[in-house]
């Protein structure tokens, strides 16, 4: 249903299920993961989730308690994010890596009271403030 890669073509993945919903996060660990004004994830559950090529070339970070974030060694594409709590069976893909077409799915901004001062949220999706995560 959904391919992806990262911006080497080292790590390649499929997703053979929709992509539910995707969150643009404004945390401080997404934006410094980034390196942009926020992140934006798809969400997939991980069963849907597969790596084709490349798995000897993804590495893990261990950003928080319970958070594990993936990424190219060879390029450093941000790749995933997940938690063990409190969704262990879903994953966040970055939007960015996909190289098939998304279409419109819901979305909404997470994390909006950490957003970078120099970013203004000019669009009408939904924003939902939460506890910035420990760093």
């Amino acid at each position: 249903m959904h391919s992806g890669s990262c911006l080497c073509g080292a790590v390649k993945y499929e997703i053979d299920a929709p992509i539910k919903s995707a969150t643009h996060c404004h945390c401080n660990q997404c934006r410094k993961g980034h390196g942009a004004a926020f992140a934006s994830y798809g969400n997939v559950r991980r069963t849907n989730f597969h790596f084709v090529e490349g798995l000897d070339s993804v590495a893990e970070f261990h950003s928080s308690p319970g958070v594990t974030r993936t990424f190219c060694r060879q390029c450093g594409s941000n790749l995933q994010w997940f938690a063990d709590h409190p969704y262990p069976d879903w994953l966040s893909v970055a939007l960015g890596t996909l190289d098939s077409p998304l279409g419109e799915i819901p979305q909404k901004h997470i994390y909006v009271e950490s957003k970078a001062d120099w970013y203004a949220i000019a669009d009408r999706l939904p924003q939902e403030h939460h506890v910035e995560p420990d760093e």
